[in-house]
C-alpha cells in the first residue's frame, strides 16, 4: 500500500472587505505623513508591490482609528473564525466529506492569539467529533503555508486512512500601526492582506497529487530579518534586512540543498510554486532559482489580487496552479521568520 499523503482537496477564502491599493496609500498618507517627513519618499513602495487590491476582516474605517490589544484581539477572533469555517467547509465539500469525518486538525496562524485555539472555538459550528486530534501551531509566519502542509502530511502518513484537515489563516491587516513612523511599518501597510486556505490530506489509498518529500533550512543569526515585536499596543512588524537581496543570495543554494536531501535536483522540478512576498521578491526568486523572468506568473497574479496574506498565500498560488493543471512534479517554497526556507515536493499523476 502507498502510504504517501495525498492532497485530497484544497480551498481558499477571503474576508468581505476589499481595499484598493491607491485607497490604502491615501489613507496612510493622511494618517502618517503629517508626523513622518519621509513618508512621501517611501510612498513609492505602494506602487512597486504589484498589488491592485487586497482584503481585510474589518471595514476600511476601522483601520483609520488607533487600536489596542483588546480591539485587535476581538477582531482577530471574529474574523479568523469566519475565515476558518469558510475555507474548511469548501475543502470538505470538494473532498465529499463531513466535518465528522476529520480525524486530525492542524491550525496555523501567527497574526493573533487565541486560547482556546480556533479549531476548538468553531468545533460545534463545524461539527467536528469530540475525539478529533488538534494541532495548533503559532509563529511560522509566511512559511506557515508550506511548513503547516508538511506537518499535516506527516500526521496523515503516520495514520493511513485518516483524514487530516489543515487550515491556515492570517489577519495581517490587524497589525496596522498609527504610532510606528518607520519604513518597516510602511512596507507592512503596502503589502499585507487577510485570507485563509484549507486542505485535506489522507494516506494509504493513493491520490492524484501526493506529497513526495519535504524539507527546511534554518539560517543561523537571522532572527532580525522578519518577525513580530510585542508591545502594549499590539504586534509591531520586524523587517531589519532587505529580503529580496537575501533571497537572491541565499534561496538558490538553500533549495538545491533541500532538494538534494530529497534525492532531487532543480532539473527534476517541472514547476516551482512560491510564496510571493511582493513583486521584488518574486523577481528575486526567479533569479535565485534560475527561472526566466515572468515564469512565476501565478505568483504575480495572486499578489496583485490579494496582496501578501502571509502563510495562506502560497496555497492560493497552488490552487491556481491546480486549476490550470499541475505538471508531474511541483515544489512549493516559502520563507518565514527564523529565517527559514520550507519546501514540499508534490508528485502529480495526470
Amino acid at each position: 500500500m502507498n502510504n504517501a499523503a495525498a492532497l485530497v482537496s484544497l480551498a481558499t477564502a477571503v474576508p468581505p472587505h476589499q481595499f484598493h491599493q491607491h485607497e490604502v496609500m491615501e489613507a496612510a498618507r493622511e494618517i502618517l505623513a503629517p508626523r513622518f517627513p519621509q513618508f512621501d519618499t517611501l510612498a513609492t513602495l505602494f506602487s512597486n508591490t504589484g498589488i491592485r487590491h487586497r482584503y481585510g476582516v474589518m471595514p476600511f474605517e476601522w483601520y483609520m482609528e488607533r487600536r489596542g490589544w483588546p480591539e485587535r484581539t476581538q477582531a482577530y477572533l471574529d474574523g479568523a473564525e469566519a475565515l476558518f469555517v469558510d475555507a474548511a467547509r469548501k475543502a470538505l465539500a470538494e473532498a465529499d466529506l463531513a466535518a465528522s469525518d476529520i480525524d486530525t486538525i492542524v491550525t496555523v496562524s501567527s497574526t493573533g492569539i487565541a486560547t482556546p485555539t480556533l479549531e476548538a472555538r468553531v468545533a460545534t459550528q463545524m461539527g467536528f467529533r469530540a475525539d478529533v486530534s488538534r494541532v495548533p501551531v503559532f509563529g511560522l509566519g509566511c512559511a506557515g503555508g508550506v511548513s503547516g502542509l508538511s506537518i499535516a502530511s506527516r500526521l496523515a502518513q503516520a495514520r493511513p486512512g485518516t483524514n487530516v484537515l489543515f487550515v491556515t489563516f492570517e489577519l495581517c491587516t490587524l497589525a496596522v500601526r498609527h504610532d510606528e513612523l518607520t519604513k518597516a511599518n510602511i512596507v507592512a501597510l503596502s503589502l499585507f492582506g487577510d485570507g485563509a486556505a484549507a486542505a485535506i490530506l489522507r494516506a494509504g489509498d493513493g491520490g492524484a497529487t501526493q506529497v513526495e518529500a519535504m524539507g527546511e533550512k534554518l539560517w543561523p543569526d537571522t532572527l532580525d530579518i522578519m518577525g513580530w515585536r510585542v508591545d502594549p499596543e499590539g504586534f509591531g512588524v520586524i523587517f531589519q534586512r532587505t529580503i529580496p537581496d537575501f533571497v537572491t543570495e541565499n534561496m538558490g543554494p538553500a533549495v538545491t540543498e533541500i532538494l538534494e536531501r530529497m534525492r532531487l535536483s532543480p532539473a527534476n522540478v517541472d514547476r516551482f510554486v512560491c510564496h510571493p512576498g511582493g513583486s521584488k521578491v518574486i523577481t528575486a526568486l526567479e533569479r535565485a532559482l534560475s527561472l526566466d523572468q515572468g515564469t512565476l506568473d501565478h505568483e504575480r497574479d495572486i499578489i496583485a489580487d490579494y496582496g501578501n496574506m502571509s502563510a495562506p498565500t502560497v496555497l492560493f498560488v497552488l490552487e491556481r496552479a491546480r486549476a490550470r493543471g499541475l505538471p508531474q512534479r511541483s515544489v512549493l517554497t516559502a520563507l518565514g521568520p527564523g529565517f527559514t526556507a520550507s519546501c514540499i515536493s508534490l508528485r502529480h499523476a495526470a
